[in-house]
């Protein structure tokens, strides 16, 4: 097992690359923006990507961030699919991730061996959370997409985004759910809570955040967040705090 350990100013890059190995990308301060041919994922802290071996990524920093990366052998039995997803890390995983990326992690062989037993089993116990944005192939729904993106308070029905491409609201919604899985109206509240977790980690307040993002109430803007991303914005501005 190898330890990356890097800290980025915001709006560094890492640019597109693939591992041999394994890849758990977790930022222990700070959120990550994992681009892949699959799309985006957000990796606020307190949660890492799980990238299969030979899959190429690129990641940018949404502020500070302090990576811990670990590249993981075939050796080591994990149930997580072949595909990427987000997991949220357990304090548990936390302070294993932390003691494998300490120089003398590999000094003693039995103590390696343990400690990636340990985080194999961690790995297989983790929660997934689905925080990944995928974006369209299709040119009209990119341009969509990403006006979203840069706006995305804006209240847009079907039928005004359908006019934006001439075309009806009822051929954008096939469109939109064959090129994604996914009606326009659940991208795009994904999409929201996605942007929205970077500024809860930058530490803007629930209530700039749900105004920012089309939402009135903070109670509502809560209650899809956690449903969305699985936790609530309370610990994604503060992860650890109910942490056992």
């Amino acid at each position: 097992m190898k330890a990356l350990i890097a800290d980025y100013p915001p709006g560094e890059q890492v640019g597109w690359h693939c591992h041999a190995h394994a890849q758990l990308i977790h930022a222990s301060e700070g959120m990550m923006l994992v681009g892949t041919e699959q799309g985006d994922w957000a990796i606020p802290t307190g949660h890492a990507l799980w990238v299969p071996a030979q899959v190429g990524h690129q990641v940018r920093m949404a502020g500070a961030v302090s990576m811990r990366t670990l590249l993981v052998p075939p050796g080591v039995e994990v149930a997580l699919p072949g595909r990427c997803r987000v997991i949220e890390v357990s304090a548990l995983l936390r302070h294993l991730i932390v003691a494998a990326s300490s120089p003398d992690a590999g000094s003693i062989p039995a103590r390696q061996q343990h400690l990636l037993g340990l985080i194999g089993h961690e790995l297989n116990a983790a929660r997934q959370v689905h925080s990944h944005v995928p974006m369209p192939a299709d040119p009209r729904l990119q341009g969509l997409c990403t006006a979203v993106l840069e706006a995305p308070g804006q209240e847009l029905t079907l039928e005004q985004c359908g006019e934006r491409l001439n075309m009806s609201s009822r051929t954008l919604a096939r469109l939109f759910q064959r090129e994604l899985g996914m009606s326009f109206g659940e991208w795009r509240t994904r999409a929201r809570m996605v942007l929205s977790a970077q500024c809860l980690v930058r530490g803007e307040s629930v209530l700039r955040v749900a105004l920012e993002h089309g939402y009135q109430s903070p109670s509502a803007f809560a209650t899809t967040f956690k449903r969305t991303l699985g936790y609530s914005p309370r610990e994604c501005r503060n992860p650890w705090a109910c942490a056992s």
